[in-house]
Formats: C-alpha cells, sequence, structure tokens
C-alpha cells in the first residue's frame, strides 16, 4: 500500500488587505482555495503555477509558516497545525534566491552554524556535513567564501543546508531561479539524487522542461486552485491531439492577437516578447491549417518564421493555465 506522506486536504487561505489611496477599505483575497492533493513516500511531486496562483502560499502552510484559513494538512502524518513542533522536526525547506546564508563565512563554517542551530554536534556534525556536501557536488570547495560562489553553488549550499538534520520531507520552492544553464543542471542532478537518497520531495518551479524530466506526478494551480493532475505523460495527453504553430512576428498589435484567440479551431494564444519581436504560439487541432488565414489575421505585422512542432509539457500547462483564466 503506497503511503500519503504530504496531504492537503481543500486548503484554504484568505488574506485581509486594504486598497484605496485617499478612501482605505477591506479587501479580502482569497490566495488559495481549496487545494487537494497528496504525495507518495520516495515521490518527486512538481507543485506548477504562475505567479500569484498559490504555490507559495500553499507551501508555507504545509511546511507550518502560514495557518491554513480553512482545510487540513498533514506532513507524515502530523497535522501542520497542531503538531507543528513535530513537523518542523521532519521536513527541510530550501526556496530560490541569495538570502539565507553568510556570505563572509565558508560553506563549511555555514553548514557548522546551521548544524549547531540543528541540534548537531561532535562525530555526528562532521559526518552528517561531509555526506551532505558529498550529495550537492560542493565536496572540495567548502573551504571557500560564500561571497565567491556562482548562483548555483549558492543554491547548492541552500540545499545542504535544509538536508542537514536529514529530513524525510523536503520543499524546493523554485530552487534553479536566476541559475544559469550550467549550474541549474548541476542542481537538477542533485535535486535527482535526494529522491535516490530516500528523500521525499515537493518542487515548484517555472521550467517546465525541469518538471517533465524530474517529477513522476504534477499538480497545476491556478487562481487559487488545481486544475489538473498527474504525469508528466498523462498532462501533456491535454494536447495530444494538437499541434503547435510558432510565429515569429513585427509589431503585432494587441487586437490582433485578440482576433487571432477568437479565431475558429484555436484554443490557445500565448505571446512572448523578444527583442525586437514577438514569438506566437497558437494550439489548434491537428490537421487545422492556420498559415494562409495568419497572413489575413495579422494584416499590418510583418510576419518572419513560421513553424509547426508536436506539442511539449509547456503547451499543456499554457492551455490549462488559460482555459482556467489566468
Amino acid at each position: 500500500m503506497v503511503t500519503a506522506v504530504v496531504e492537503a486536504i481543500d486548503l484554504h487561505r484568505t488574506y485581509r488587505t486594504t486598497t484605496g489611496t485617499f478612501r482605505r477599505r477591506s479587501l479580502e483575497v482569497e490566495a488559495v482555495r481549496g487545494v487537494s492533493f497528496e504525495i507518495a513516500e520516495g515521490e518527486l511531486f512538481g507543485l506548477l503555477g504562475p505567479n500569484g496562483a498559490g504555490k507559495t502560499t500553499t507551501i508555507k502552510m504545509l511546511i507550518t509558516l502560514l495557518l491554513p484559513t480553512a482545510g487540513d494538512a498533514r506532513v507524515l502524518g502530523y497535522d501542520v497545525v497542531h503538531d507543528a513542533r513535530e513537523v518542523r522536526k521532519r521536513i527541510g525547506y530550501v526556496f530560490g534566491g541569495e538570502r539565507g546564508l553568510y556570505e563572509r563565512l565558508s560553506g563549511l563554517d555555514n553548514l557548522k552554524y546551521f548544524a549547531e542551530l540543528y541540534g548537531l554536534s561532535g562525530k555526528r556534525q562532521r559526518v552528517r556535513i561531509d555526506e551532505v556536501l558529498e550529495l550537492v557536488g560542493l565536496k572540495g570547495r567548502e573551504s571557500e567564501r560564500v561571497e565567491g560562489y556562482s548562483r548555483g553553488m549558492r543554491q547548492r549550499l541552500h540545499i545542504a543546508r535544509g538536508i542537514l538534520h536529514d529530513p524525510e520531507v523536503v520543499f524546493l520552492d523554485e530552487p534553479t531561479i536566476g541559475v544559469d544553464p550550467v549550474g541549474a543542471r548541476s542542481l537538477r542532478a542533485t535535486i535527482a539524487a535526494l529522491v535516490e537518497a530516500g528523500k521525499t520531495v515537493l518542487l515548484t518551479t517555472h521550467y517546465m522542461f525541469e518538471a517533465d524530466s524530474l517529477c513522476d506526478r504534477l499538480a497545476v494551480i491556478a487562481r487559487g486552485r488545481i486544475v489538473a493532475e498527474g504525469t508528466p505523460a498523462a498532462l501533456k495527453e491535454h494536447v495530444a491531439d494538437s499541434t503547435v504553430v510558432e510565429v515569429e512576428v513585427f509589431g503585432v498589435e494587441e487586437a490582433d492577437v485578440a482576433r487571432l484567440r477568437h479565431l475558429p479551431g484555436v484554443t490557445s494564444v500565448s505571446v512572448e516578447e523578444r527583442e525586437q519581436a514577438q514569438l506566437l504560439t497558437i494550439q489548434s487541432p491537428r490537421g487545422l491549417e492556420l498559415t494562409r488565414q495568419l497572413h489575413g489575421f495579422l494584416d499590418g505585422a510583418r510576419i518572419g518564421r513560421i513553424a509547426a512542432r508536436e506539442p511539449t509539457l509547456e503547451d499543456a500547462y499554457v492551455a490549462l493555465v488559460t482555459e482556467a483564466g489566468e
């Protein structure tokens, strides 16, 4: 029987804020609106969604940093509200970004400091620090000051810090954000090594190829709700009968894009701004001939390269989020 290590059951989180410049008024914002999912032991589970969709708020409830407004959550059978201390003993949390390390100390001294906070000392501390340095690929670089580390190395040190106490569950919130491609590849190998070491991992990321290659299962969150859940292959089935057409255009107007979205058969249109152009990504059913119609709908814009390709996880993600109204 597969054991659920992490359980989110109809989680809600509401914030109270104020709006208005001269006449302030109270406003209630629902950041998370009924999120439910389970993560099995030893699974690498991905939580995907746009900025503001509720990913980080959900994680903060699971790691006891925020109280749910409604709903329940358990980690390793412990309730995140009533058994918060027990949950914290058994989890590690790693976030993307620069904060959380002492730059003028060496990587080793950083780990010694955090090991003391975790209650590790003596021989156990030395052994565990050696283990995590090996796991994250910083063996041989631990004596250097953190201020001389690359961003990728800092993120690996963040992971080492987050797993010093040998937690059973690790939460990774966009760990590769802002990291160069070489560093990101090393980080992905480190994340895969965590699962090989027996950890259960929840990962949030904006990089779809990363989620596709790493995750056993995924959930897509939009507007505070889970809109799809399954393996990467199952989510890609959502657009399996589609063709994706990429169009490089110069000087396209928003009204032209809006007309494209209402073209019969077109399921989604996304726009990516390039340096001097835009890249339109258009999803439509297989066999639908769009090329001739594009010239008419983009009248006035200069059209460059047009290419059709098979849909990817990113295309499935865009379609799901678009359907949810993002």
